[in-house]
């Protein structure tokens, strides 16, 4: 056991020794004393009381870790005052006299607490112990299955990385698998991950608290005992770009110190992907067919497993094929499956949601979808995208808490790279009056219905009509419900709507002019409102 758990240990022994003496001196600073700088809670829960005396306001510093989720879903790092065990009945105070209350329930494993109080710039160290504090060898099941807070030593092998710069990853053994959330260096140092060179297929020993966020059982902030490099490694492909629609050959080039070579294919890959032949020795080579793909972008981890005869070794390896873009409407992305597959949509931006980032919703005839980001952060900016805008996206369908969204999208270009973007500009019903004509600028106009066309005013299959300033007057050939209408999807929007002479239009065209006649062609209903 490391020295820095067994001294956690002789405290609270020491401290429940002094707790029964008559005498037990107070620990002092010029700025801020403290009546005892250990506190003792009883095992089966209680609180314990200390008084503090500063000649200026007192704060505890916040230097304990707690894991959540931002608006977006990332898990994100912060730091409070105390740790989710304890309770204190003021975190900060003035000058003077102040007592302070610990409390915790009952535990069936030790804990300790090291807080900081900071008074003029000064910091007096508070030891808050419970019990003794010991580390369990444990199982990923048995982790699991314990108590938060309680520190574990862990053995399994490293299945993924997440991380390479805080270390997050997942340990996994033959009970379970765990999440690991933060890997200190050798010098108990953060943000240093890659120091250890760790590689998924090591088997390593890891100690560290547990805590559980929503629903995933981590241990935080890891120290690691020992790793064992695992007796296969992939030590390079044939190509690391993703192989052709067409297909073709994969060579993985593996180093192995094991006993012979098994390859493990998913279920979800093995209609795509074979092996054609294994050599033998200590650098064996594994050659795969990869089939033509007549769908989206596609990936799979391929796992080598090797044995020494007591334990097996695992490396991977990530082979993925280029897919056809497949061209969509929003109610067709909306029902495909969550996967890698890109789509092409195009649609009017109905709302930006975040500008920084280019979350926004697309909305064309079919329906509107929800786009988690647009480019890298302030790309969506820098093309100066808005609200009204046509724009066409690639990305993937993706989810998140069953809601269907696009993700890793970027703005489509055309074959000379320029962005297909078609940019909406705001104006009066007065100023579309006088521009020029043209089937390439697009307007976003808004006005009352003032007549509908149709026979007696009523059947009105496409939505011709009339808008109006109170003044000036439009003609708009054509209401459909979105971008993209064609043939029979462009019937019926008014009818279907209920919408009637006094209901305001607002409306995106381009102009045109028809025997002497203005008009707003091509028209997409970006909102309608009905007369009070």
């Amino acid at each position: 056991m490391k020295l820095r758990y067994i001294i956690p240990s002789f405290i609270a022994a020491l401290t429940l020794f002094v707790s029964c003496g008559e005498d037990n001196d107070p620990t002092y600073l010029e700025e801020v004393r403290v009546s005892n700088s250990y506190v003792s809670i009883d095992q089966n829960g209680g609180s314990a009381t200390i008084t503090v005396t500063a000649n200026a306001d007192w704060h505890f510093d916040k230097v304990f870790l707690q894991t959540s989720k931002d608006a977006d879903g990332n898990t994100v790092k912060t730091y409070t005052e105390l740790p989710t065990w304890l309770k204190v009945n003021q975190i900060s105070g003035p000058a003077g006299e102040t007592q302070l209350t610990f409390s915790a329930d009952g535990t069936l494993d030790g804990r300790t607490a090291d807080l900081h109080l900071v008074c003029g710039g000064v910091t007096q160290h508070i030891n808050v112990i419970q019990g003794l504090s010991t580390i369990s060898n444990a199982t990923c099941a048995e982790v699991i299955a314990g108590p938060d807070s309680k520190t574990y030593r862990v053995t399994g092998t490293c299945t993924a990385i997440a991380n390479t710069t805080y270390g997050n990853w997942y340990l996994t053994d033959e009970t379970g698998e765990i999440y690991i959330y933060g890997t200190l260096d050798k010098n108990g140092g953060t943000k240093n991950f890659l120091s250890w060179e760790m590689e998924v297929g090591d088997i390593v020993t890891v100690e560290g608290p547990k805590t559980t966020y929503n629903g995933t059982v981590e241990l935080v902030d890891v120290t690691v005992v020992k790793i064992e490099k695992s007796l296969i490694k992939v030590d390079s492909l044939s190509t690391t770009d993703p192989l052709p629609l067409e297909g073709g050959e994969l060579s993985a080039f593996l180093i192995c110190k094991g006993n012979g070579v098994s390859v493990e294919i998913p279920e979800d890959a093995k209609d795509w992907l074979s092996i054609t032949s294994i050599t033998a020795g200590s650098e064996p080579v594994v050659k795969f067919r990869v089939a033509p793909n007549a769908g989206g972008d596609r990936s799979t981890t391929i796992t080598f497993k090797t044995t020494d005869g007591t334990r097996e070794y695992t490396s991977e390896a990530v082979i993925s094929q280029k897919g056809a873009i497949i061209a969509a409407t929003v109610a067709e992305f909306l029902a495909a499956e969550v996967g890698n597959t890109l789509y092409r949509v195009t649609g009017v931006i109905s709302k930006v949601a975040n500008a920084s980032y280019g979350n926004i919703y697309l909305k064309d005839f079919s329906g509107e979808m929800y786009v988690y980001g647009i480019g890298s952060k302030g790309d969506f900016q820098a093309m100066g995208l808005k609200e009204g805008d046509i724009v066409t996206l690639v990305g993937k369908r993706g989810e998140y808490k069953g809601d269907a969204q696009m993700t890793g999208a970027v703005v489509d270009t055309d074959d000379d790279g320029n962005p297909k973007v078609t940019p909406v500009t705001d104006i009066t019903i007065e100023e579309f009056l006088t521009k020029p004509d043209s089937k390439t600028t697009y307007y976003r106009v808004t006005g009352t219905i003032s007549s509908l066309k149709g026979s007696n005013g009523k059947d009105n299959d496409y939505g011709n009509l009339y808008i109006t300033d109170g003044t000036n007057e439009l003609y708009v050939y054509g209401c459909y419900s979105g971008y993209g209408a064609t043939g029979d999807a462009r019937k019926f929007f008014i009818r279907d709507n209920g919408i009637q002479v006094g209901d305001k239009l607002t409306m995106i065209g381009y102009k045109d002019t028809y025997n002497g006649l203005v008009e707003l062609c091509g028209g997409i209903c970006f909102s309608f409102q009905k007369a009070e």
